[in-house]
């Protein structure tokens, strides 16, 4: 159950790497759009590798029936420590579903090697990373530096934002990466039961935009029956 409540980000690649930056990710990692999935010359556009993908989608009863369904045949989940193939964050933060998306992106695969030291994220990486799912949880809730620099970017955006951070929002935000121990693509989203191996593999020098990284995202686009034009996808590359 969520404790904060947040104004929502706008799905804007420019403020995601602005806040991203902020938090003390390299300046060599961006966010881009993503504006194809089968046209090769419009995926020509996004700079390579993509270290990690952002898929931004209105919530439907489809969308939440398949997650129950899912769902009801996994446990919880109970990893921390170095030992995990993933690292996850439980959303406990009403309408922070793209803050938990970016933090997915950039906490997993060779993104965490850009993380600068001593940076908000590196230290609130390194004392979240031995606990449980829940005092992790906890420890983000408690970050002020998180909130405030997610508060900053939530005003920055085009759109107009909520009178009531309370207020229901009509997106969500699904993050997917690749393991730095086994190479499967993950499906990250912290209102889930925990991380998500979607059972492709990728070589060490495929990355999230290569076919097997692709085939998730359209197949999860085309459960929505048949896919809908309001998706939108980010991808966090290095420059």
């Amino acid at each position: 159950m969520a404790r904060k409540h947040y104004i929502p980000l706008e799905s804007n690649p420019d403020l995601f790497t602005k806040l991203i930056h902020r938090l003390g990710v390299s300046a060599s990692l961006v966010f881009e759009d993503v504006l194809s999935l089968d046209d090769a010359q419009l995926l020509a556009f996004v700079s390579r590798p993509a270290l990690a993908l952002i898929l931004v989608f209105p919530t439907s009863s489809i969308y939440e029936e398949d997650a129950v369904r899912e769902d009801a045949a996994r446990e919880d989940y109970g990893g921390y420590g170095g030992e995990e193939d993933v690292m996850w964050f439980k959303q406990t933060i009403h309408n922070a579903c793209g803050l938990y998306g970016i933090l997915h992106a950039v906490s997993n695969g060779e993104a965490r090697n850009f993380i600068q030291p001593n940076s908000t994220l590196a230290n609130l990486f390194a004392s979240s990373l031995p606990l449980n799912p829940n005092d992790r949880a906890l420890a983000l809730e408690g970050s002020e530096e998180l909130e405030s620099a997610h508060a900053e970017a939530a005003m920055q955006g085009d759109s107009s934002v909520p009178d009531n951070a309370e207020d229901e929002v009509d997106f969500h935000y699904v993050c997917f990466v690749k393991s730095h121990k086994n190479g499967h693509l993950y499906q990250m989203d912290g209102d889930r039961k925990g991380p998500i191996d979607r059972g492709s593999l990728l070589s060490p020098d495929e990355d999230l935009l290569t076919e097997g990284g692709l085939s998730v995202i359209r197949e999860f686009i085309q459960r929505e029956k048949g896919g809908d034009p309001k998706f939108s996808l980010l991808a966090l590359v290095r420059r």
